[in-house]
């Protein structure tokens, strides 16, 4: 017997809590926090870099607190004319264009290689 922590924990979603909540900043003018429940690296980055690209975005940087703690903070500071809110979703809508367009080459690809065997 382990006292590790189970897998199940790492990715799913406790019921009541949500998987996506923002926390504005009091003390920095139009920033916010965004906590992401089950997330890690890999998504941290992928949104930092995706928020970095925005040129209303003046800072975006994430912290993975524990590997024993499932959830990544992303830390927004907009420029003012867009609040991090929607700087947040802008980011979010671009990668999933991103994403489906890489799916859907590879795919066209995968279908190439298919029909060449």
């Amino acid at each position: 017997m382990s006292n590790a922590p189970d897998r199940y924990e790492r990715f799913v979603v406790p019921e009541g809590l949500q998987k996506i909540s923002i926390e504005k900043d009091t003390k920095v003018t139009n920033a916010a926090t965004f906590t992401l429940q089950r997330e890690d690296h890999t998504v941290g980055n992928l949104i930092r870099m995706q928020l970095l690209r925005d040129p209303e975005v003046m800072f975006a940087g994430y912290k993975f607190p524990h590997p024993l703690e499932y959830h990544i903070f992303i830390k927004v500071q907009t420029m003012g004319k867009k609040p991090p809110r929607e700087a947040f979703d802008d980011a979010l809508t671009n990668l999933i264009g991103e994403l489906t367009d890489i799916r859907d080459k590879f795919q066209s690809e995968a279908d190439i290689k298919r029909q060449l065997d």
